[in-house]
């Protein structure tokens, strides 16, 4: 037999091999999905979400978001308590039959008492200085709690003459004790009740403070307006913070128009710059 050569591919001179299959270039590894989950949040995610899980979530979350480190608070919900019927749609508690929430009740012997002071703000500086003086006796009271719980007896606040010993403006003679804060004022100013209470004086000052206005403000705090050209107060009334209760003048020992103004404690005078 002749051997005859044929163009193009040599046929093979056998079966053909049977072919492997590709083996694929990457195979499906399982992987830890907690710890993907992990490694996909954020340092400051995965605090937030220890919080909540805790139980810390809402005083914590809610630190969180003030701060800027967290960009969702979870709160407790308010609505009614949730359940799931049998077709697996949530109703309220209040609908489930025979379903209501808990009610919540207390001896008839307990005191129940609502205290203004004790949700005292910024915003409520009355309030605070009720908060404070009810805390404590108003003579143990720090200078860093008192001060600024007294609002300004004038529209503006320009010292004259400050509190303690000073060179008397009277006699010239050294060693004179200033029992207040002298400031400037206009004859004829508005003054200001420093803070809410009640006038216990109206009247003229017979040793040197001419006409003078006391307020009571409750636990041994009284502040004092002296030398005055008029008051529009009287004995017994009530004011709030702010109110116009007199104008600023120059009567009792005075050597000018100003305002001499006062803050005693448990009837013992003190700087009140340690207040305003």
């Amino acid at each position: 037999m002749t051997s005859q050569n044929v163009r193009g591919r040599r046929r093979a001179s056998g079966p053909a091999a049977e072919l492997r299959p590709a083996r694929a270039a990457m195979e499906i590894r399982p992987r830890d999905t907690p710890r993907q989950v992990r490694r996909r949040k954020s340092p400051l995610r995965q605090v937030a979400d220890f919080a909540a899980a805790s139980g810390v979530g809402q005083k914590a979350g809610v630190a969180l978001a003030a701060t800027g480190l967290a960009l969702t608070v979870g709160l407790p919900a308010t609505s009614p308590v949730m359940a799931t019927s049998e077709s697996g749609q949530a109703e309220s508690a209040l609908s489930v039959p025979g379903g209501s929430q808990p009610e919540v009740s207390a001896a008839a012997s307990a005191k129940i008492d609502f205290s203004r002071a004790a949700v005292a703000t910024a915003a409520d500086p009355d309030g605070k200085l009720k908060q404070l003086l009810s805390a404590q006796s108003a003579g143990s009271i720090q200078r860093a709690s008192s001060l600024g719980t007294l609002g300004s007896p004038l529209d503006k606040l320009v010292t004259a003459s400050p509190f303690g010993y000073r060179v008397s403006p009277l006699t010239g003679g050294t060693g004179d004790f200033h029992r207040g804060q002298d400031f400037v004022a206009q004859c004829g100013t508005a003054v200001h009740a420093a803070a809410a209470g009640k006038v216990t004086f109206a009247g003229w000052h017979e040793y040197g403070g001419g006409n003078r206005v006391v307020i009571d403000h409750g636990n041994g705090l009284e502040t004092t307006y002296n030398h005055l050209s008029s008051f529009n107060v009287k004995v017994g009334q009530t004011v709030s913070r702010g109110d116009t209760v007199a104008l600023s003048g120059t009567t009792g020992a005075s050597t000018g128009c100003h305002l001499h103004f006062e803050v005693q404690v448990n009837g013992e005078v003190v700087d009140p710059m340690g207040w305003l």
